[in-house]
């Protein structure tokens, strides 16, 4: 319908309530019930946008052969709603039933069947689930491949869709590869300033932000920003999202007063475009609120955690996990308030909806196990640190390239409870782990190998073996003195 495209919702819904009224038949109003579903959805009522499609869905059940498309693009819709509000073992199942009818009643080949594989592969994705994910999502690329040209910007989503996934497993290089692939198709086949192309741009500055290069990731970033300014409004959300990862990148460098600015920019936009309780809202919010974490202004970063945390409490189901992400958050906050009780009560409320709403082996979890570990050690309760220091660690063993530097930090702070206790063999065990990441990964005056030295000659002095401390403390020297020329 003409008036849900153009975006007036509020005269579509009173349309559809008065042919609801004077409907005569089922089929009638199973169509209406599934317009005013779509309606809600695109509102972002999501509750609201079920509670249609499944009005709609019980009418079509009983009108319509088990295996008819209608009732697919119903169970498959109800599932997108539920996987919009994180609910992503409801969105299996509906994805799960519509897949099967389609299955059943297309060909193997059929694009339907390609949308829905790729339905099912972003719902895994957002579980965490990165192996089925991309399982499902290599099933509808070679649909998409059988079907379409080399060249079809349908292709270069699906190359995105896969490099999305290899960049949450935090592997940077088969990222980079897929980002790549879509971006070449993306430059051949759309104008040089169409939307897609900044998607891609700031898809592959993503990358290198997550790799450390932020000279190379404010580059893509960049042109990604500089499409975006030329071919939309001022206040295009779109606009909003390049500012904040900028904003983001300024962050991850400590320039505070930058990230700040830029994550303003972005606000800025949402408030005028977006309603009161939009999600992108409440994320710049949280964001602005992670800068003033970082800068030690524990009170701002408070006061903008809780009014992101009211906007996800009007829009999102209790066990939302974003909600997990921000009691994340306020417990870090606390915990570097040394508040330590207040740190692990929030904690313990992230855990359980990330239990839920997550594989077991989600690097969020491991991210949670970890700081739930480092209260404790702060507590001195070092059997409760290596717990969860332990679980973190299990979870990146699983999930990360072994060089991977979320590894080095894990194997250190295992490394410190166990220097912390006496255990000096184990101590040196996890510290030589952590190095050895290091030296692969970092240039040989980083900061973050003097540590490691200085950790190791800790180790040995308290070993009594003082040449070898010696020699770990000058390399640390060392390191330190190059890094200052």
């Amino acid at each position: 319908m003409l008036m849900l495209k153009v975006g007036h919702f509020d005269q579509a819904e009173e349309l559809y309530n008065e042919l609801l009224k004077n409907a005569s038949d089922d089929s009638d109003k199973g169509y209406i019930y599934h317009q005013m579903g779509f309606l809600k959805n695109n509102q972002g009522d999501y509750e609201k946008a079920a509670t249609f499609y499944e009005k709609s869905l019980n009418i079509r059940e009983k009108v319509l052969p088990s295996n008819h498309p209608d009732l697919a693009t119903s169970y498959s819709q109800i599932g997108q709603v539920y996987n919009n509000m994180g609910d992503h073992s409801k969105a299996l199942k509906f994805y799960d039933t519509s897949n099967t009818i389609l299955e059943i009643s297309l060909p193997p080949n059929h694009p339907h069947l390609a949308i829905s594989y790729c339905s099912i592969g972003l719902v895994y994705n957002n579980m965490g689930d990165y192996s089925r994910a991309l399982e499902f999502y290599d099933k509808s690329h070679k649909i998409l491949e059988l079907s379409l040209p080399s060249t079809h910007p349908k292709l270069a989503t699906s190359y995105n869709n896969i490099g999305l996934v290899y960049n949450n497993m935090g592997d940077y290089s088969q990222a980079l590869e897929f980002y790549d692939k879509s971006t070449k198709i993306r430059e051949i086949s759309l104008p040089p300033n169409h939307p897609d192309l900044a998607q891609s741009y700031s898809n592959i500055g993503t990358i290198y932000d997550n790799m450390g290069d932020y000279s190379t990731a404010f580059g893509f970033y960049e042109k990604s920003i500089q499409i975006r300014e030329l071919s939309l409004s001022p206040d295009h959300p779109d606009l909003a999202t390049s500012y904040n990862n900028i904003g983001q990148l300024f962050s991850k460098m400590d320039n505070f007063s930058k990230a700040l600015e830029f994550y303003n920019k972005s606000l800025q936009i949402r408030q005028k475009v977006l309603s009161p309780n939009d999600y992108d809202l409440a994320q710049s919010y949280h964001n602005i609120g992670q800068v003033y974490k970082n800068m030690d202004d524990y009170s701002k970063a408070l006061e903008y955690y809780d009014i992101s945390n009211k906007i996800f409490d009007k829009t999102l189901p209790p066990n939302h996990i974003d909600f997990a992400t921000i009691y994340n958050n306020i417990g870090v906050v606390y915990s570097k308030m040394d508040d330590s009780s207040k740190a692990l009560e929030f904690y313990d409320k992230s855990l359980k909806i990330r239990q839920k709403a997550l594989s077991p082996n989600h690097p969020d979890l491991a991210a949670l196990y970890n700081n739930i570990g480092q209260v404790y050690k702060n507590m001195s309760d070092c059997s409760k640190a290596l717990e969860f220091y332990n679980k973190s660690n299990k979870i990146l063993e699983k999930t990360l390239p072994s060089s991977h530097s979320l590894l080095a930090t894990s194997y250190d702070n295992i490394g410190h409870v166990y220097y912390d206790i006496g255990d000096y063999s184990d101590a040196l065990e996890f510290y030589h782990k952590s190095l050895e990441i290091k030296k692969k990964i970092l240039p040989s005056n980083h900061p973050d190998l003097a540590a490691s030295y200085s950790n190791l000659g800790g180790v040995f002095s308290s070993k009594g073996d003082y040449s070898k401390a010696l020699e770990y403390f000058e390399k640390s020297i060392k390191t330190v003195k190059y890094l200052c020329r």
